[in-house]
């Protein structure tokens, strides 16, 4: 077998291991939709879908887990390809863990229902966060899919909005709570509810931290926008 027919082989395998976590990531997105959905719409059988599903998003996860370790046992990859390797198992168990922030919101919207306080609630307040969150997270797998470093610091910027939205909805729950006791169960199921939402924007920023890795071998977590702005360029 010729070094080039080995080349070429190895570059399907990781296109191959990098579709699957594209289809890992559209499906971990649609949760997260259907999730805000049921918890705005007070929907049962949406929430009761995005549970059943995660089923399917743990066995995705466990696939390219398995695909990742054989490839990296049998191609022995240069450092760039085994950064990517290693980025794309970071990346698969980020997405595994958005799947389970998406079935711990339809978990809580279940509760909330069946406190019978739901109308009570000031759910529409998460929608903002929300929508920052799921539009995070499409950003970053689609700066990851196009290995788009100015694309990924954006994301990393954009972060702090969502955690801008969770702090301030917090503070108005808690003076909802004040006016009205008998709502703080439900509420802390909210706070809950709203806590996931900031998590699935901390997995879009890991995400983004990935794909600078990659592309400029530079590890940017923890670190200062500043120096991250220089990494980039």
């Amino acid at each position: 077998m010729t070094e080039k027919h080995l080349s070429s082989q190895f570059d399907s395998e990781l296109n191959g291991v990098s579709s699957r976590v594209m289809e890992l990531g559209g499906l971990a997105e649609s949760q997260i939709r259907l999730a805000i959905y049921a918890l705005l719409q007070f929907d049962v059988e949406s929430a009761d879908r995005v549970i059943a599903t995660e089923d399917s998003l743990n066995a995705m996860e466990v696939e390219i887990d398995r695909e990742l370790s054989s490839i990296i046992a049998r191609r022995q990859p240069t450092a760039r390809d085994l950064r990517l390797l290693i980025a794309i198992s970071k990346a698969t168990a980020n997405l595994e863990r958005v799947g389970d922030e998406a079935h711990r919101i339809a978990r809580m919207v279940k509760s909330i229902i069946e406190s019978g306080s739901s109308r009570q609630l000031p759910t529409t307040e998460l929608r903002i966060a929300a929508e920052l969150a799921s539009g995070l997270l499409r950003k970053a797998l689609d700066s990851f899919a196009r290995l788009d470093t100015a694309a990924a610091l954006s994301i990393l910027k954009e972060d702090d909005l969502i955690d801008q939205e969770f702090d301030g909805f917090v503070r108005k729950l808690v003076t909802y709570m004040m006016e009205d006791p008998r709502t703080i169960s439900p509420s802390l199921d909210l706070v809950f509810v709203a806590k996931a939402i900031e998590r699935i924007g901390d997995h879009a920023k890991n995400i983004a931290e990935f794909v600078i890795y990659i592309v400029k071998g530079a590890d940017v977590r923890h670190t200062p926008m500043k120096e991250i702005e220089s990494a980039v360029q």
